[in-house]
């Protein structure tokens, strides 16, 4: 069994929790996103889950081989949020849970906590420590980052959100030989984070794709000439586009994928959507990509686009080149590349997949600083 000690973090003290904390705690789990990301705390949360958990729960977890502890000021003894360490499995490994009441959010809390119960659990002979997030909870996922953890995937429908539907979630290790420097991102988020930051010039405003943008990026990907230029040239099944939706912020953060919805700056409206896409970190290149709903082509939302997206990368990435790639024909996207600032370098002969089994020739640009 782990020792109840108290543990000093910097910013938070981790401490067992007392009965003085029940009101702070049933406060707290009245929060939607705790609700929506933690299944298992009850919905709606009364004063008596909080005295279960207190006198029952944290009690029995610590019998069973984890530790319970709440996170605190470390003056006052403020009631910030709870972190958790399951039992170790048969290997020897854990997990940590934890969440951060909504008014101590944005002080690096949960930050501070994981690391600090991380540096615990390895000085008590631990190996290997887990830290699971829902793919759409992006908080969580840049603390693990934050923490020193390393992203190792994603877990197909690995939880059962409160509806009863799976959801997926994305996988976090850190091994007690790791350095646990944190791991910034290659990719940051537009300025104001995700998912409300956002990049306009007054015409266009760019914000990331997000699950709420499943029906309008499905109506732009189901228009026959943006089908022509897709790869494969085929309108996705909307439940590939919800998919998508739903995992842009964890692909983003991963580096993978810079997956944007193009609006209407003047009304907000969905115009078509944007990505930079097959990222090669040691090259320092990126893909863009493109598509456009016909009701807003003529009036150089594109080309804005594309300018706003490369500038925002070379200013703010280490990419040094961003590559596009068009269908010899398509002289509407070859403009827009022109007018970016970028060059044709070359024809790659039957490098897509086209219609009925054809292969595509691949007119392919560049763009570097």
């Amino acid at each position: 069994m782990l020792p109840h000690e108290v543990i000093s973090a910097g910013p938070v003290v981790l401490r067992t929790p007392e009965k003085s904390d029940v009101d702070a705690i049933t406060r707290a789990c009245a929060d939607p996103d705790i609700a929506r990301f933690i299944p298992l705390v009850p919905s709606p949360y009364t004063r008596d889950d909080a005295l279960m958990w207190i006198t029952e729960l944290a009690p029995g977890g610590w019998e069973a081989g984890g530790a319970e502890f709440v996170i605190a000021g470390p003056g006052d003894g403020e009631f910030l949020g709870v972190i958790g360490l399951k039992p170790v499995d048969r290997l020897g490994n854990g997990e940590i849970g934890y969440w951060v009441a909504p008014w101590a959010r944005g002080r690096g809390v949960a930050t501070a906590a994981v690391r600090a119960l991380s540096e615990w659990a390895f000085a008590h002979g631990l190996p290997r420590l887990a830290l699971l997030a829902e793919v759409e909870n992006v908080v969580s996922q840049r603390v693990a980052y934050a923490a020193g953890f390393e992203r190792e995937g994603v877990l197909r429908g690995a939880q059962t959100s409160r509806d009863g539907s799976r959801a997926d979630v994305v996988a976090f290790a850190r091994l007690a030989t790791d350095p646990g420097d944190p791991v910034p991102p290659f990719l940051p988020f537009f300025p104001g984070g995700f998912p409300g930051g956002s990049l306009t010039d007054g015409v266009v405003l760019l914000t990331p794709l997000t699950t709420g943008d499943a029906a309008d990026y499905q109506a732009v990907a189901s228009v026959p000439d943006v089908v022509e230029h897709h790869v494969p040239p085929v309108t996705p099944d909307y439940a590939e586009t919800v998919a998508r939706c739903r995992h842009a912020g964890h692909r983003w953060l991963a580096g993978q994928m810079a997956s944007i919805a193009i609006r209407d700056a003047e009304t907000g409206a969905f115009a078509g959507d944007a990505q930079l896409t097959n990222i090669i970190p040691p090259l320092r290149q990126a893909m863009v990509g493109y598509s456009l709903h016909p009701r807003y082509r003529g009036r150089g939302f594109m080309t804005r686009t594309v300018n706003l997206l490369i500038e925002w990368a070379f200013d703010n990435t280490s990419l040094r080149r961003i590559v596009a790639g068009t269908a010899p024909d398509n002289t509407a996207s070859h403009r827009v590349l022109e007018r970016a600032g970028f060059t044709r370098e070359v024809l790659v002969k039957d490098l897509l997949p086209g219609p009925g089994g054809t292969r595509v020739d691949d007119l392919q640009w560049a763009r570097t600083r």
